[in-house]
């Protein structure tokens, strides 16, 4: 609020108010820094503080305490209260932990979906990868019979099958990464505190992609190169 009204200038000493008729009944002695008022997630607003005595239309007071244990300090709140005035009512009363943990419940509970859906969708194409490669070395076991009977290593065999579940893996994240920037305008107000181009997280999450990929394709490229040429070759 103070740059908004007063620019770089110092606002400490100038007056403002509320209204034609009070429009210079404040006086500001203090400038704070800009919070959140509501919850974590709407951006900090203009705002004023004036001191409880000086309203009027005074309806109920929030109150913040730090105290001294990490115990709940209720109890000696509310007998801290009491001997002020015991008529007074207390009501609400939580930690700042438990606050921020109210606020926050809906976007914690959509991220817990959303990794949940995440592993499940991740394990789908790992079990999919890995039936395409195993269809392909039973579609092929003859030839790779032939070719480790001509001498060809086990290594070489099983880089012959990993190559089909590398090139798979690189044409599903070279699709994947430009379509997930092009669609993540729709997810980005589910986000908070998060850039939802952030290069870590997407870096992160092909990694994460492409080596689920590398084991699934693993499996059955090392069941190949157990294959008995002679076998293979009457089959």
């Amino acid at each position: 609020m103070a740059r908004y009204f007063f620019g770089a200038s110092n606002p400490i000493g100038r007056r403002s108010g509320f209204g034609r008729e009070a429009a210079t009944d404040i006086v500001i002695v203090g400038v704070v820094k800009d919070t959140r008022s509501q919850n974590l997630r709407t951006q900090p607003v203009r705002f004023v503080y004036i001191p409880y005595a000086q309203d009027s239309s005074l309806g109920s007071l929030s109150f913040y305490v730090r105290a001294a244990t990490a115990s709940s300090p209720a109890t000696a709140i509310r007998e801290a209260v009491q001997r002020i005035d015991p008529s007074l009512p207390l009501y609400d009363m939580k930690t700042m932990a438990a606050q921020v943990d109210e606020s926050l419940f809906i976007d914690r509970m959509v991220a817990a979906l959303s990794v949940a859906f995440g592993a499940l969708a991740t394990l789908l194409a790992a079990i999919g990868l890995y039936g395409v490669i195993s269809y392909a070395v039973a579609r092929r076991t003859r030839e790779i019979g032939i070719r480790m009977a001509l001498g060809a290593e086990r290594n070489g065999v099983l880089w012959l099958v990993l190559r089909e579940a590398t090139v798979l893996t690189g044409i599903g994240i070279g699709g994947g990464l430009p379509a997930a920037v092009l669609l993540v305008r729709y997810v980005q107000a589910q986000l908070f505190g998060l850039s939802a181009t952030d290069p870590r997280t997407l870096i992160a999450s092909a990694a994460v992609l492409a080596g689920v990929a590398l084991v699934a394709g693993y499996v059955p490229a090392r069941r190949a190169t157990a294959i008995d040429p002679m076998l293979a070759l009457t089959e």
